[in-house]
């Protein structure tokens, strides 16, 4: 008789951390819903956690894309890696928008709603802008912000107010330069490489933290929100919404985006969902993809063996550019809050919904509810009222969370499926 086959330690790790993070949102959502005041004093777990996290963004971004960079021997390869990233994320990111459009239009959860539009929540402290203003503060920034655009002038400021972009950036040129410098360089590459892989270590360690801080994060979210007794109303007044705005987000992620990994990326999609566990938990309780990375990095690389060469440059490049759920969850409220006003957008003014949302929702940050902000644009781009967006803010937190899931699958996706167009092969990293 055979004797089982005994799990590896690292993968019966996983599947306990998975458990653990998964049990954390649940007693998170009783705790929240139903003692609000215990929930509040959870906060604290939640927030050592995200600010563990956020700790790492830079040093990870950075030396990821650095190392992962200096090692193309052949510098006309980046060129091909960089175009076939930003096609695949451009392409995904249009296909999600196109599929809210068609979802609110089919369900059309803004007609014959009871709610009162005239009295809407004077909460929302959105400056107008329009799509040049986006773009332009996207490629040089805003300097009355103090934020930095993809071209920036001041590397230290960057860091300091976690603007990746100009960091990215920096690390794709300096990465080229060190690799243009051949053996004169292979000594600092090595030092680099070796500090990469201390942070990946501390990834590590962190996850060790995840279940007690998602924990926290996620009870504090629901109680301030009033618990149970104050969040249920409003999500039943709005529910249609939130269910056009889930149903797609499932059919994008769950149908669309995993199909692509099967037959594009050639991968298994439940084995590849299952090394992605931590990180899509973890998005979904922080609803930041930026501070998700360390784990979207870990995921990726470690768990499901995507070459270190397209791990460090895809994701964090995907973290900043590719948001899939926003841009989906952007086109639904633009429809939904035209339904309400009973306004009638023509199918060109639609197209303009779908072009908008994608390019807000690569400008749109990865941190929490940003997606509301840029939301203005698509919302002036078709002249609809920017109020509106008052309507939604009392579901939007919630939405985020999955929107951001959704958001880190699809980084994940595009990892594996660049990863087999460059046709590198795991043992090469």
């Amino acid at each position: 008789m055979s004797e089982p086959i005994e799990m590896p330690k690292a993968s019966k790790e996983s599947l306990i951390l998975l458990i653990a993070i998964i049990s954390a949102i649940v007693l998170g959502f009783i705790l929240g819903g139903f003692f609000p005041s215990i929930g509040i004093k959870l906060e604290i777990f939640g927030q050592m956690f995200l600010n563990i996290l956020m700790l790492l963004v830079v040093p990870i971004v950075v030396l990821s894309m650095i190392v992962g960079i200096s090692r193309i021997q052949n510098l006309s390869q980046l060129g091909t890696l960089g175009s076939k990233t930003l096609v695949f994320y451009l392409l995904t990111t249009a296909v999600a928008a196109t599929l809210g459009i068609i979802l609110v239009n089919i369900i059309q959860p803004g007609i014959n709603q009871s709610i009162a539009i005239n009295e809407l929540p004077n909460q929302t402290e959105f400056i107008a802008t329009d799509i040049s203003t986006a773009l332009k503060e996207l490629l040089v920034g805003n300097p009355e912000k103090e934020q930095q655009g993809l071209v920036g002038y001041n590397l230290f400021l960057a860091m300091e107010k976690m603007d990746i972009l100009p960091l990215i950036l920096f690390s794709i040129f300096f990465g080229a330069a060190l690799s243009s410098l051949g053996e004169k360089a292979k000594k600092s590459i090595k030092i680099l490489s070796v500090m990469n892989d201390a942070i990946l270590k501390l990834v590590h360690w962190v996850m060790y933290l995840a279940p007690l801080g998602i924990l926290g994060l996620v009870a504090a979210r629901i109680a301030h929100s009033g618990g149970f007794k104050a969040f249920i109303p409003e999500l039943m007044s709005l529910g249609l919404y939130a269910l056009t705005v889930l149903l797609g987000l499932a059919l994008h992620g769950f149908l669309f985006l995993s199909l692509l990994l099967r037959f594009l990326g050639k991968r298994s999609i439940t084995s590849y969902l299952k090394g992605m566990g931590p990180a899509l938990l973890n998005a979904f309780s922080t609803a930041s993809s930026t501070a998700t990375l360390p784990l979207t990095l870990q995921g990726v690389h470690e768990e499901n063996q995507v070459s270190e060469k397209v791990s460090n440059f895809v994701l964090p490049l995907g973290a900043t550019i590719n948001m899939d759920g926003t841009a989906l969850y952007e086109a639904v409220a633009a429809i939904f809050i035209a339904q309400l006003y009973g306004i009638d957008l023509n199918w060109v003014q639609q197209i303009i919904v779908i072009l908008t949302a994608t390019l807000a929702a690569i400008g749109a940050a990865g941190i929490p509810e940003a997606g509301l902000v840029t939301m203005v644009i698509v919302l002036r781009a078709v002249n609809l009222p920017i109020e509106g967006i008052g309507l939604l803010l009392s579901i939007d937190w919630l939405l985020d969370r999955f929107r951001t899931s959704i958001n880190v699958w699809g980084d994940s996706v595009g990892a594996a499926v660049v990863e087999r167009w460059e046709s590198i092969r795991p043992e090469e990293s």
